[in-house]
């Protein structure tokens, strides 16, 4: 186990005998780690939260390290069945794939998000300048993967070219280097349409004032992943009043609730279409952003307080 710098005199290693002796003990389950065997052995209060695992089918293609890590993961995890008081699912698209695993019992506790880091993030004058250059920004942000779906992002781009508009700007905020192969198709297919330099954008990882600064230029979040445990950018973009085009895959709709603009199934014209009335028909703009602000309320720190509360006195 390794703990982070800035949190060494907040954690304490499990190996510490005080991990054993709590009442109640949350383990956050995302990845196969020798963590999963102890967490196994104790006796009481065994809480598990399920984070969700990308199918392994994600990356056959593209990377045999990282097929073989999903799939072990998935294996490890069903070695706790049995072995745990509750087990959650951040959403409830994991909550159901916990169940048909065999857990019981089984709730939701959604994620955390803090997004006070981006709605209280100090301006950036100069990336905001660059952005702000005439061109309408569209937004992605997550590590670039392939169930992320890029290349449909990128499909996206050049029908709204095409169709729709002639002045825009994809831009994508995340590691680039979780799966080499992957984003190097994608160079490939932004050479294959031919797209300006500018049009097209990845920044890498990039700091929160920086993020908050691509969030305030952006007209659409964009969201074509095909496999999502939660997706914490959702909450994100609706947290900085940015309206949401999403894919209704996976725990998508269980995050947006109804809110945003979703649709199903993947036909990129059609969302083309629909990115150009989110960008610049405010009669259809306005009410979703209004129904993005009222789905925020599920995420306050209030809502997740009481969750967490009834989480605890439920196994006691």
């Amino acid at each position: 186990m390794t703990i982070d710098d800035e949190l060494r005199d907040d954690v304490c290693p499990f190996s510490d005998p005080r991990s054993r002796r709590a009442d109640i003990t949350i383990f956050h389950y995302a990845l196969p780690s020798a963590m999963t065997t102890e967490f196994g052995r104790l006796g009481q209060g065994r809480v598990l939260q399920y984070h969700n695992i990308t199918p392994a089918s994600f990356f056959a293609s593209h990377d045999a390290g990282l097929f073989r890590l999903a799939t072990l993961g998935r294996e490890e995890l069903a070695t706790l069945v049995g072995r745990v008081d509750l087990a959650l699912g951040d959403s409830e698209y994991n909550r159901r794939e916990l169940e048909h695993m065999g857990f019981s019992p089984t709730g939701v506790m959604p994620v955390a998000v803090n997004a006070a880091r981006l709605t209280d993030a100090p301006r950036v004058p100069a990336l905001e300048e660059i952005l702000d250059d005439g061109l309408v920004n569209f937004l992605f942000v997550g590590r670039i993967a392939p169930n992320k779906r890029i290349e449909d992002h990128i499909r996206l781009a050049e029908h709204y070219k095409r169709y729709v508009d002639a002045y825009y700007r994809f831009v994508f905020v995340g590691r680039c280097d979780g799966v080499p192969r992957y984003y190097a198709m994608l160079r490939a297919l932004l050479v294959q349409y031919e797209f300006l330099a500018d049009r097209v954008l990845f920044t890498g990882p990039v700091p929160d004032a920086e993020l908050a600064a691509y969030y305030r230029s952006a007209s659409v979040y964009v969201s074509l992943s095909e496999h999502e445990g939660f997706c914490a950018p959702l909450i994100e973009a609706m947290a900085m009043d940015v309206p949401v085009l999403a894919y209704a895959a996976a725990a998508v709709p269980d995050t947006l609730g109804g809110a945003g603009l979703q649709f199903f199934p993947k036909d990129l014209e059609y969302a083309a279409e629909l990115l150009g009335i989110l960008a610049f028909d405010e009669q259809i703009r306005d009410p979703i952003l209004d129904g993005q602000r009222r789905r925020l309320t599920h995420f306050s720190d209030a809502a997740i307080r009481r969750q967490l509360d009834a989480m605890i006195a439920s196994i006691h």
